[in-house]
């Protein structure tokens, strides 16, 4: 499979030519480039570009789920989590090389987890210093397919005016590639970054969505669009829907930088005093800046740790949540 793959990117992706019009390889300094001329002006380090490695692994990716027939989505996605979650940039990649259409959204990282005294894998709010894909470990980094599509209700919470609405929130679920493989076991998806908080139950039995009492969980309506997740990627809810029409009965590949080895070299360059840059690395220098020094969390070193620590700190019997007062 490797070699047809390097046959066809090799021979301008003429196999591939009908789903992949206009992608003609451009050519800078003389040499051929692995992408399309049209994509070359967003091909970079600055805002609302995509750095060149995550563009040539997505890319492949994609062509290799294509070439297996996997794959017959027209669009492929990219996510560069070294960049800092900006909600007016964005690091999360759209790519359709029939339509010559690249966007770039915002997209959260895995929050990962603080164990006191034990050990800290988490991450802050706009650059992520810890990646993984341990179990329970709220991070996530590597290549994905796009799944099935799942829609469940959140609860109901007050809209403007007044006005009582429902947050019902759809999750695509991704099949991991590789060292992602256990992404279903993990629940790894994408979805809205959007949730209510603060619930009580309230009585409304003409409710399709009240349980077998007649109550309904009642809160407020949070959107996190600049935040963490519990590992999977979070689009705001403005975006979201377009994002999940592009997939619906119709996979594609999401490929996450970095992976192990992008964060292993860095760490090399980091400690000897190097730029990721000069050593043939990359980051992002904003966040670099921030985390000092990435940490890649390998399954068989995290999982035992986090096991055995709900074990030695599980968690308190679920409370029942409180009914609404007469004021909600």
């Amino acid at each position: 499979m490797r070699s047809r793959l390097n046959l066809l990117l090799a021979t301008g992706l003429v196999i591939l030519a009908p789903m992949l019009s206009g992608s003609t390889p451009a050519r800078a300094a003389g040499k051929s480039s692995p992408f399309p001329a049209w994509i070359a002006d967003y091909v970079g380090d600055g805002k609302g570009q995509i750095t060149r490695v995550v563009l040539e692994r997505a890319r492949r990716l994609y062509l290799e789920k294509v070439a297996e027939g996997t794959v017959k989505n027209a669009c492929y996605f990219a996510m560069d989590a070294t960049r800092p979650n900006d909600l007016t940039v964005g690091r999360f990649y759209v790519i359709c090389e029939a339509k010559q259409s690249f966007r770039v959204i915002s997209a959260g990282h895995g929050g990962g987890l603080n164990l006191p005294g034990v050990v800290n894998f988490s991450n802050g709010r706009e650059c992520a210093k810890n990646f993984g894909n341990a179990l329970d470990s709220n991070l996530t980094a590597g290549a994905y397919l796009t799944s099935e599509i799942k829609t469940s209700f959140k609860g109901y919470y007050l809209a403007p005016s007044n006005r009582e609405a429902v947050l019902t929130r759809s999750f695509v679920q991704f099949d991991g590639i590789g060292d992602t493989a256990n992404a279903r076991q993990r629940a790894i998806g994408g979805h809205a970054a959007a949730l209510v908080s603060g619930i009580c139950m309230q009585k409304k039995p003409e409710s399709p969505y009240a349980d077998r009492k007649g109550y309904v969980p009642v809160g407020k309506l949070v959107t996190y669009a600049g935040g963490r997740s519990d590992g999977c990627t979070s689009w705001s809810p403005e975006e979201t829907p377009e994002v999940l029409s592009m997939v619906k009965d119709n996979p594609t590949t999401l490929y996450i930088y970095p992976e192990a080895r992008d964060i292993a070299a860095v760490g090399r360059a980091t400690t000897s005093g190097k730029s990721p840059v000069s050593a043939g690395s990359y980051w992002n220098a904003t966040c670099l800046g921030e985390i000092g020094s990435p940490q890649f969390w390998p399954k068989e070193r995290l999982e035992p740790i986090i096991a055995r620590y709900k074990q030695d700190h599980p968690a308190p019997p679920p409370r029942p949540i409180p009914l609404c007062q007469a004021s909600n």
